[in-house]
């Protein structure tokens, strides 16, 4: 018997002394039961009869219907056994999982980068073939949402806003990232060192201190990461020369916009890191970081496992780290040694006429930072009196 549903046929086998399958006739997929049928029916006819009642997103079957309900009650029923990371779905734990027990597979040809999954590989692969390339900036994107976020980007649209500080943000991702720091919140927490992240690729990236999964090792100097393109991004801010970035105030060139931004702030005074418990204001989110523990308590202090110093960045802690170990980098011109290769950098200056400081108001060059700021302060007021 044959019968049909719209535009849809379906072929119907009764069971006789011998099991005989439901078969579509759309994609000749075969089936057990009939109701299995026409759920799988509803796929070539795009109905969709279950309806989420908050958000109003549709879905084919009553079981999609459910996960996707606990987006909204925030339940996470699969939690992670190492990192205490929780899920809406087994399969996003099991994809998750492999990250610990370091199940990547799947290698980039290009890059060397793994993947625990093909299809992440895939969409990967996106990016060296230049699939979804923004025409703005040639940015390269894994997929066509990634590069519609993007896109954002360059339209200046941010329509989702911060209930706290107003502040308005690209895309909800952005806005749920930001909104941990009002709240504190930081749900990503180390197994071993019980360090709590904001962000799972923190703790993500976090984790290969302690398993000390760094494959790609710089050729320059002793670091190693777990990441290629981390690695690429530190022979470029470290070693590379390019400056391209120009603080317009006092004339200190910068490899990354970030550093300008950063630098520029103690010329302007601006201060846009706020301390939730009082009316303490700061320049830079590390600085309101240390507020907090010193002050208020909150936070976990990082603690050096030789000398029992606390320290409240990871960066601060892996500096002073160092500092117990051997002085590798000598000086070239001098028998003087040093614990890191920015302490080589700095004292080389003494034996060169390189001065990468300017003042933006007289153009006289220094070799020291604090030479150029006293100096500028000086300057600044000097000015200020001739135009009075």
């Amino acid at each position: 018997m044959e019968t049909e549903a719209g535009s849809i046929n379906i072929t119907e086998h009764r069971h006789d002394d011998k099991l005989r399958s439901y078969l579509c006739t759309v994609c000749h997929k075969q089936f057990a039961k009939k109701g299995h049928l026409n759920v799988h029916r509803r796929i070539h006819i795009r109905e969709k009869p279950f309806v989420c009642t908050v958000c109003h997103k549709q879905f084919a079957k009553k079981g999609h219907l459910n996960v996707h309900k606990r987006i909204h009650i925030k339940e996470k029923p699969f939690v992670c056994t190492v990192c205490n990371k929780g899920f809406t779905q087994r399969d996003h734990l099991n994809i998750h999982s492999k990250r610990h027990t370091g199940g990547n597979s799947y290698s980039c040809d290009q890059c060397e980068k793994r993947f625990s999954r093909q299809d992440s590989l895939r969409s990967h692969m996106n990016i060296h073939t230049s699939k979804y390339k923004c025409t703005e900036c040639g940015r390269c994107c894994r997929s066509s949402s990634a590069l519609a976020e993007h896109r954002q980007s360059h339209s200046g649209e941010k329509p989702f806003e911060c209930t706290v500080c107003s502040k308005r943000f690209a895309t909800p991702r952005e806005l749920v990232a930001h909104s941990r720091r009002h709240s504190g919140e930081k749900p990503y927490k180390c197994h071993v060192c019980e360090r709590t992240f904001s962000r799972s690729a923190d703790l993500h990236r976090h984790l290969s201190v302690h398993t000390e999964e760094n494959l790609y090792k710089c050729s320059l100097c002793d670091r190693s990461f777990n990441e290629f393109s981390r690695l690429q991004r530190h022979e470029r801010e470290v070693h590379g020369n390019r400056r391209p970035y120009v603080c317009h105030y006092c004339g200190k060139l910068f490899k990354t916009n970030t550093d300008l931004m950063h630098h520029v702030r103690i010329h302007t005074g601006a201060k846009p890191h706020s301390c939730r418990h009082c009316s303490e204001r700061f320049t830079q989110h590390n600085h309101l970081k240390r507020h907090l523990l010193q002050s208020h308590n909150e936070g976990t202090w990082l603690t050096c496992y030789i000398c029992q110093k606390n320290f409240s960045m990871s960066g601060d802690l892996k500096r002073h780290l160092v500092r117990h170990g051997v002085k590798s980098y000598i000086c070239s011109q001098c028998p003087k040694q040093f614990c890191t290769v920015y302490e080589l950098k700095c004292h080389q200056l003494v034996h060169s006429d390189y001065k990468q400081f300017c003042c933006g108001l007289c153009g006289k060059d220094f070799k020291y930072k604090r030479c150029v700021v006293q100096h500028f302060k000086r300057c600044s007021t000097n000015l200020t009196l001739v135009n009075v």
